[in-house]
C-alpha cells in the first residue's frame, strides 16, 4: 500500500518518540560539552549538531579535531560510521517510494536508528502513515539539539567532564544498544562489536593519534558486512 505523510501521523510518531528522546538529551549534553573542551565554540557546536544530527560521527569528528584536521581521515571516519543509512534508507525504499521527494527526503533528513526501527515495524504490520519516521525524528532531533544546548551553556564550567560521567554517556549508549534487545544477542550483532573495539584498542596503542578511530569504525563494519546473517530463533 501507497505511505502518506500528514499533520496527523506526524504528531503521533512525535508522541511515541517522547520517551526515548530523554535519554538522547543527556547524550547531547555530553557531545555540548565535549564539543566545548575540544575548542568548538558555541555557535559552530550548535551548527555542528542542528545540520549533522549524527551523534556518533560528531563524537568521532571530535577525536580528529584540533589545530590541524586531517580531512581525509574525517570524511572516511563519517562515512564508516554512518554508513549503515544506505541500508535503513535502502529497506525502507518500498514503503517511501510513492511519497513526494520533498516528503521523503525531509523523513530521511531526521531518520536515526530508533525512529528508523519503529518505522520498520509500523511498515512491516501494514501502516501507511510514516509519521513515526517524520515525528520522531523531528521528537529525537529537538532532544538532541537541547542536549546539545545545555552542554554548551554549562560546558565552559565543567573542567572536568568525567568527575559527572559525561566522559563515558557515549559508550554507555552503544553499550544499552548492544545489550538492550530483549531477544539474545546473535554471533552477527556481537562480532562486529567486540572487532570493532579490538582493532580501535590496538591502533590507540601502535598506530598514529586519532587513528584508532578510524580503524575501529572500519574493522566493526567490514566484519559486520561479511558475517553471516542469521535469522532470530522462534520463543518456544
Amino acid at each position: 500500500m501507497s505511505a502518506k505523510l500528514d499533520a496527523q501521523g506526524t504528531l503521533r510518531g512525535f508522541k511515541r518518540m517522547a520517551p526515548v528522546s530523554l535519554f538522547v538529551v543527556a547524550f547531547g549534553l555530553a557531545f555540548g560539552v565535549a564539543a566545548i573542551q575540544h575548542g568548538l565554540s558555541s555557535l559552530e557546536t550548535l551548527l555542528m549538531s542542528g545540520l549533522i544530527f549524527a551523534g556518533a560521527s560528531q563524537f568521532a569528528a571530535l577525536e580528529l579535531w584540533g589545530p590541524t584536521i586531517p580531512l581525509t581521515a574525517l570524511v572516511a571516519t563519517t562515512f564508516a560510521i554512518n554508513a549503515r543509512h544506505l541500508l535503513m534508507g535502502a529497506s525502507l525504499y518500498p514503503w517511501l517510494r510513492h511519497l513526494p521527494p520533498g516528503q521523503r527526503y525531509a523523513c530521511l533528513g531526521v531518520m536515526s536508528d530508533s525512529n528508523w526501527a519503529m518505522a520498520v515495524g509500523d511498515h512491516q504490520r501494514g501502516e501507511t502513515n510514516v509519521g513515526v519516521l517524520f515525528g520522531g525524528g523531528i521528537a529525537l532531533w529537538t532532544a538532541w539539539m537541547l542536549g546539545t544546548l545545555l552542554g554548551v551553556v554549562f560546558g565552559s564550567g565543567i573542567s572536568e567532564p568525567e568527575r559527572f560521567g559525561l566522559d563515558v554517556i557515549m559508550g554507555c549508549f552503544l553499550l544499552a544498544m548492544l545489550v538492550g534487545s530483549k531477544h539474545k544477542p546473535s554471533l552477527a550483532l556481537l562480532l562486529p562489536w567486540c572487532v570493532a573495539g579490538g582493532a580501535a584498542l590496538l591502533a590507540l596503542y601502535y598506530l598514529p593519534p586519532n587513528a584508532h578511530v578510524i580503524v575501529g569504525a572500519l574493522a566493526g563494519g567490514l566484519t559486520g558486512l561479511l558475517t553471516p546473517q542469521t535469522s532470530p530463533q522462534k520463543e518456544a
